[in-house]
């Protein structure tokens, strides 16, 4: 059987330069693993999710080894393309996710795009797990005709557009009307609605986009109405949100008040935080306010309100046929009560003109690799606890787990799971560790071949520190790079 020094030497020989420096970044404790099996975890996706799983499983067990592939030359995901740009506190558990990636028991590997670059297959030969981290990118359709008119956008494109996601650089949304509908009552929903109506000096102030700042800049968007299909009671946001959307300067609330029959008396039964956010819309929607509020939104140039009991059922289009010009709104009722409320149709219509409209009605995980089971009507890795369903040394966490729901702290706790479900099998020997795998220097090895360069963590930090000096020149905490091509240049530099 061949020595761990043996196979290192073998993988190494013949490399060029840049493989030879990556290997020899690996521990003296990664090196001697080679010989001594020491678990290698793989994971796939850089997001809270990954890292998360990361954390855990390298606290948990004092010799296991993790290596983290990304496919973009930058980590953190939606910590970094998803928070909005004005909640920078949120972005704070970068701090924790980036020692946890300079743990000596832990390596990044960005640009690997799995399922292309490197097999499924090909990492769980290297590994002793494989675990799948790497979300819900693509969006969920409307399934309305008009659907694909220009002036529809998906909320997951308009966020990855205004935080400098490189894949959506080039949309360009027309901001040029006065009014925008955005379908969905989420949080996502309310970070898109309060982006277009914040003030420019704001958002001069965060890590937004130069050019969705540039854009913003020329909005002409003054109203914003966010629609649901259910009522108060079943609104998907926290209060935090509602509460940003109330006191936002410049603008003032609008909402009907017949959508919040019933509601006050309905606020005893209701848990807690759902009371409290309940009680927050009825103030701001039915309360007459103070005087130094009144004054705000009698001076107010901007308008948002929330749209109850209305579901979409098509764009309608301008004269021409091309742009959007309006959204019809079937008026729905509830069946039931409480979070299991079901909306049904009423028979009636609503039309309300509009020049943009933003869909937010949710995100959805894509298969990356046929080897892998795919639940394609849920959108998930069919699984138990995180193990891949009738796949052994194969693992899911996150969105990829159980769908697009929940916060960043529900990531961290369905992630601390997948990774207990690993540690398990480990410890039980449903997985195999004692068997020597050779980790990432064979998957370096084989992306060389194939002509792609991983970005270390390392490098990531100078795309760091080239993005911070930007910042700083033009009073921002971050001026994002927007391409991937720049962004490799400056971590080769």
């Amino acid at each position: 059987m061949m020595s761990g020094y043996t196979l290192l030497k073998v993988v190494t020989s013949g490399r060029s330069r840049w493989t030879n420096r990556i290997l020899q970044g690996i521990s003296g404790c990664r090196k001697a693993s080679l010989s001594t099996g020491c678990p290698k975890v793989c994971i796939v996706g850089s997001g809270p999710a990954g890292f998360y799983t990361a954390q855990h499983l390298i606290k948990a067990r004092q010799d296991v080894e993790v290596d983290i592939y990304e496919r973009l030359p930058v980590p953190f995901g939606l910590v970094r393309f998803g928070v909005a740009p004005d909640h920078p506190e949120v972005k704070n558990v970068i701090n924790t996710f980036t020692q946890t990636a300079k743990h000596s028991r832990c390596s990044f590997y960005g640009n690997v795009n799995v399922g292309a670059d490197v097999s499924v297959k090909e990492l769980q030969q290297a590994y002793h797990a494989v675990v799948l981290s790497y979300g819900a990118e693509a969006n969920r359709s409307l399934g309305v005709p008009g659907e694909d008119l220009a002036g529809v956008y998906s909320a997951k494109d308009f966020v990855g557009w205004y935080n400098g996601l490189p894949g959506c650089r080039k949309l360009s949304p027309d901001l040029s009307c006065e009014t925008a509908v955005i379908l969905g009552q989420g949080n996502v929903a309310l970070d898109v609605a309060r982006v277009l109506l914040s003030p420019i000096d704001t958002l001069k102030k965060t890590d937004i986009s130069q050019p969705a700042l540039d854009a913003l800049a020329e909005s002409r968007v003054r109203r914003v109405l966010i629609v649901g299909r259910r009522g108060p009671r079943q609104i998907a946001c926290t209060i935090k949100e509602v509460r940003e959307m109330v006191n936002l300067p410049a603008t003032r609330p609008e909402m009907v008040e017949a959508d919040f029959e019933g509601v006050k008396e309905a606020l005893k039964d209701l848990p807690r935080p759902r009371k409290r956010l309940t009680e927050l819309m009825l103030k701001t929607a039915l309360e007459l306010p103070g005087e130094k509020e009144q004054e705000r939104w009698k001076d107010a140039s901007r308008v948002w309100g929330f749209r109850f009991f209305r579901n979409p059922v098509e764009v309608l289009a301008d004269s021409e046929g091309s742009r959007v010009a309006g959204i019809r709104l079937a008026v729905t009722k509830l069946e039931g009560s409480g979070e299991t409320a079901k909306a049904v149709l009423t028979g009636d219509v609503e039309d309300i003109p509009c020049g943009m409209v933003i869909s937010s009605v949710g995100y959805k995980s894509v298969p990356i690799d046929p080897s892998v089971p795919f639940d394609s009507k849920k959108a998930i890795v069919p699984n138990s606890m995180g193990r891949v369903e009738q796949t052994q040394g194969l693992y899911c966490s996150g969105w990829l787990k159980t769908g697009p729901t929940g916060v960043i702290v529900t990531t961290m706790n369905n992630s601390f799971d997948s990774a207990r479900s690993v540690l398990e099998d480990m410890n039980s020997g449903t997985l195999d560790v004692s068997a020597a795998k050779a980790g990432s220097p064979s998957i370096t090895a084989l992306l060389e071949e194939r002509g792609v360069k991983p970005v270390t963590f390392s490098d990531w930090e100078k795309i760091d520190g080239v993005e911070l000096q930007r910042g700083e020149a033009c009073g921002k905490p971050r001026e994002k790079i927007l391409t991937v091509e720049e962004m490799l240049k400056v971590a080769r530099t």
